[in-house]
C-alpha cells in the first residue's frame, strides 16, 4: 500500500480524520458507479428476457434520482447536520447494495439502484460539507484537491476493478463489496467525525420548495437520459415539465428565508459561471469516458477487460495532479488551472480527432493522449469543486456542494446521451469518432471561456494595525 498524500501543511488531526473518512464513502460511491457500467453486459445476460428498455433503468434510475436529489441533500445536511446526514445516507447506500447483490429479478435491482441513489445523494454533499468545515480557510482549496484525487482514483480503478471482479466471481459481487466497506466506514464514521453545524442547524426544511426542485430536477434527468432513444417525444415533454417546474420553484423561493435553494447564491459572478463551467465540462468528460469504451472495442477489437485497463492511465493521471492542482488553487486561485485545463483538453482531443486509425496505435497515440487528458481533467475538475464553494459562508457549504454536483450529474447524463448518439450504435464509424473528439475539444474550450469570469483568488487578511495605548 503506497502512503497517502500529504495533507495540506498545518492540518490538524480531526480534520485529516474527518478527510479520509468522508472520502473513503465517496470513494465507494464512485468506484460502484462506474464499476457498474463493466457489469451492464453480464446484467444483459443474466436478464435475458428483459427487454434493453427496462435493463437501462439498472443505469437510469440511478443517474435520475441522484441528480435529483443532491441540491435538496445538500440543504437537508446544512440544517439537519452533515455527519447525521451522512451516516444516514451511507447506511443506506450499503443496505441498498446488499439488496443489490440479492435482487432475484430486474424491478428489484432497480428498485435498489434507485434506493442506492438515495443513500449516495445523502452523503456526496454532506461528506464535502464535513471536510470543508474541518478546514480553515485558507487550507480548503489543498483538502477539495485532495478529495477530488480521491475520487479520480475511483474512477481510474472502477473499470478495471468491475471488469476483474466480474471474471473472477459474478455481477452480484460489483454491488456486494460495498456491503462491508461501507459499514466499516459508518462505524468510523460514527466514532470519530464531529458533528459540522451551521447557524441555521434544526431549521425547519422548505418541503414545498424539495418537492419542486426535486421533481424538476428529476424530470430534466430523465429527458436527458431518454434522449438516446429512438422517439423523441417523451423526452421533450420530460424536458419541458421539468423546466417548468423549475421555473415554479424559483418564484416560490424568490425572497423567502430558508428555501430549499437559495437562488441568491447565484448573485454571485463565480459561484454562477463555475456552475455553468462544470455542466459543460461533465459533458465533455463523461462522453469522453464512456466512447474511450466503445472505440477500443468497436474499431480496434478490445475485449471489455483489455479496454479496462487500457483507459485506466489517463485517471490514474488525474490523481497526482489533482493533489498538485489543489495546492496551487490557495496561492494563484482557481481560474488560471481552469483556463490552462480547458485549453489543455480542447487541444488533446483535437489532436486525438486528427490522429486515431483503425489500426491500433496504443504507445504513440492513445497513451499520450490518455496521459494529456488526465493531466486536463486534473486541473480542471478539482478546480470546479473547489472554486464553486470558495466563496461560500459556513451555512452554505452542504447546498452549495450539492449545486455543484447536480450540474456534474446533469452535464454528465447529457455526456452520455452524446456518446450513445452518435457512437453507441453497432457500427460507428471511424470518421464518427473523430467528430464526437473533436467536438469534446470544442466543449474544453468552452469550459476555459466560461471559467473566465471566476474569482476566487485567496487574499491575504491585513493584520490589523497596533492602536495607541487606552483606545480603542
Amino acid at each position: 500500500m503506497s502512503p497517502h498524500p500529504s495533507p495540506p501543511d498545518g492540518a490538524p488531526a480531526l480534520a485529516w480524520r474527518t478527510f479520509w473518512i468522508a472520502s473513503a464513502a465517496v470513494f465507494l460511491v464512485l468506484l460502484d458507479t462506474t464499476a457498474v457500467v463493466a457489469a451492464y453486459s453480464p446484467l444483459r445476460e443474466h436478464f435475458s428476457a428483459v427487454s434493453v428498455a427496462d435493463l437501462s433503468w439498472t443505469l437510469n434510475a440511478y443517474t435520475v434520482l441522484y441528480a435529483a436529489l443532491l441540491v435538496p441533500a445538500g440543504r437537508l445536511a446544512d440544517l439537519n447536520g452533515r455527519k447525521r446526514v451522512f451516516l444516514q445516507g451511507l447506511a443506506l447506500f450499503s443496505f441498498a447494495s446488499a439488496l443489490c447483490a440479492w435482487a432475484p429479478d430486474i424491478a428489484t435491482l432497480i428498485a435498489a439502484r434507485a434506493l442506492q441513489a438515495v443513500g449516495a445523494a445523502l452523503l456526496t454533499p454532506a461528506s464535502l460539507a464535513l471536510v470543508l468545515g474541518a478546514f480553515p480557510r485558507e487550507k480548503r482549496a489543498a483538502a477539495v484537491g485532495l478529495f477530488s484525487a480521491v475520487g479520480a482514483l475511483a474512477a481510474a480503478v472502477g473499470p478495471a476493478f468491475g471488469s476483474w471482479i466480474i471474471e473472477l466471481t459474478s455481477w452480484r459481487w460489483v454491488f456486494l463489496i460495498n456491503v462491508p466497506l461501507g459499514l466499516l466506514a459508518w462505524v468510523l464514521a460514527r466514532q470519530q467525525l464531529q458533528e459540522s453545524t451551521s447557524p441555521e442547524t434544526g431549521a425547519r426544511p422548505d418541503w414545498p420548495g424539495i418537492a419542486l426542485l426535486t421533481l424538476g430536477a428529476g424530470a430534466v434527468a430523465w429527458g436527458i437520459v431518454r434522449s438516446e432513444s429512438a422517439g423523441w417525444a417523451q423526452p421533450l415533454a420530460a424536458l419541458a415539465a421539468g423546466t417548468v417546474l423549475l421555473v415554479a420553484f424559483g418564484f416560490w423561493a424568490r425572497g423567502r428565508p430558508g428555501a430549499a435553494l437559495d437562488l441568491t447564491l447565484f448573485e454571485d459572478r463565480s459561484f454562477l459561471f463555475v456552475n455553468l463551467a462544470t455542466a459543460v465540462f461533465g459533458i465533455a468528460f463523461t462522453a469522453m469516458f464512456l466512447s474511450s469504451f466503445l472505440f477500443l472495442m468497436g474499431i480496434w477489437g478490445y475485449s471489455q477487460g483489455l479496454a479496462g485497463w487500457a483507459v485506466s492511465p489517463g485517471p490514474l493521471m488525474v490523481t497526482p495532479v489533482a493533489i498538485l492542482s489543489g495546492r496551487l488553487a490557495g496561492r494563484i486561485g482557481h481560474r488560471p488551472l481552469l483556463v490552462v485545463g480547458g485549453v489543455l483538453y480542447a487541444v488533446t482531443q483535437a489532436w486525438l480527432s486528427l490522429s486515431i486509425g483503425k489500426a491500433p496505435n496504443y504507445l504513440s497515440i492513445w497513451l499520450p493522449a490518455q496521459l494529456l487528458t488526465g493531466t486536463a481533467i486534473g486541473l480542471v475538475l478539482p478546480a470546479l469543486s473547489g472554486a464553486a464553494v470558495a466563496n461560500l459562508g459556513p451555512t452554505r457549504f452542504g447546498v452549495g456542494g450539492g449545486v455543484n454536483n447536480a450540474m456534474r450529474q446533469f452535464g454528465g447524463a447529457a455526456g452520455a446521451a452524446l456518446a450513445v448518439a452518435l457512437v453507441g450504435h453497432a457500427g460507428a464509424s471511424l470518421q464518427q469518432f473523430q467528430y464526437l473528439y473533436a467536438l469534446l475539444g470544442g466543449l474544453g474550450l468552452l469550459t476555459a471561456l466560461l471559467s473566465l469570469p471566476v474569482q476566487t483568488r485567496m487574499t491575504a487578511v491585513a493584520a490589523p494595525k497596533p492602536t495607541p495605548s487606552g483606545t480603542t
